[in-house]
């Protein structure tokens, strides 16, 4: 859900609510998760908590540079003055970063069904991939997982070694 705002200034700055140096939140920036499973808490590699780490010194300098327009929201990615990325934003970053990446045009959601599908080319559990993921049952993973040339090779291959037995003696 995207936040919503009124002007605070009565309109007198000349711009949109949103931007309006005095603006009021009229719709919370956040809503709660939509389950149980969907506050949780996961694993991190650890190149991303060192990448994580380099941002957090990153917006440390940002905080000193912005002084007293920092706002202190919270948030792990932010603008440079603390204040929340816009969902707006967020999507433009998105679709520059597949483009930077030469990769097929996505909805930043098609990444959640990536990083499922991922999981199930690992062989990652089913009840670990439905902690990770925060589904609360099973019927999710026929929704989010897709069967790919990778899963449907390494099962032909299994069902090949436990019929004709295979070179390396599995």
């Amino acid at each position: 859900m995207r936040p919503k705002y009124r002007h605070g200034c009565g309109g007198s700055c000349g711009k949109k609510a949103g931007y309006c140096p005095q603006r009021i939140a009229d719709r919370p920036e956040t809503d709660d998760a939509k389950s149980r499973a969907g506050r949780r808490a996961v694993g991190l590699p650890n190149e991303l908590v060192e990448l994580l780490k380099s941002h957090r010194e990153e917006q440390d300098r940002e905080r000193e540079t912005a002084g007293h327009l920092w706002r202190d929201s919270g948030y792990v990615f932010t603008t440079e003055t603390g204040e929340p990325v816009n969902p707006n934003t967020d999507y433009h970053y998105w679709k520059r970063l597949l483009a930077d990446a030469k990769v097929r045009d996505g909805r930043l959601h098609d990444a959640r069904h990536t990083a499922a599908t991922v999981l199930l080319i690992l062989g990652v559990p089913e009840r670990a991939v439905m902690g990770l993921m925060g589904w609360s049952t099973t019927a999710m993973a026929a929704q989010y997982q897709h069967i790919t040339g990778v899963v449907r090779n390494d099962v032909a291959q299994r069902v090949g070694g436990l019929i004709w037995g295979s070179p390396d003696g599995k």
